[in-house]
């Protein structure tokens, strides 16, 4: 089967986004659905939040070795799909379809409750990639 690239999307790239992506590749991997997830910010910060980092690591997810960067057009192209969270990346990649989830909390406010609105919603993307046809 093909990975898929399955491409999150914040403002600063360093807590959502990253949540989003760890919480989907572990689901994909413990599904045995070949994705791979990533993140990117529109205005990266220069690390990961330490609060995502910090709620991460005790749900035995350790995100020290990964770093922020800004979203490319290139990335937007060539992703399976693309998730935003509350920016709009019509100007990189106006020709891409994202997937806004807008009212997920902000991490900063609670960890947890952002992490449960993510979470809530990454079954449905693991399994539109394991019964979807090759392509996008």
């Amino acid at each position: 089967m093909n990975e898929r690239t399955v491409l999150f999307v914040c403002l600063h790239g360093a807590a959502k986004s990253v949540i989003a992506a760890n919480h989907c590749q572990r689901l994909a991997n413990d599904a045995g659905v070949a994705i791979r997830a990533t993140f990117a910010g529109t205005e990266p910060d220069p690390e990961i939040a330490p609060v995502a980092a910090a709620g991460l690591l005790a749900e035995g997810i350790d995100v020290r070795d990964q770093s922020t960067h800004r979203v490319t057009s290139a990335e937007l192209h060539q992703a399976w799909r693309v998730v935003s969270f509350g920016c709009d990346l019509q100007d990189l990649a106006p020709d891409v379809h994202v997937e806004r989830w807008d009212d997920v909390p902000a991490v900063s406010a609670s960890y947890r409750a952002a992490r449960d609105a993510i979470v809530a919603r990454l079954p449905r993307l693991v399994e539109a990639s394991a019964t979807s046809r090759p392509g996008r």
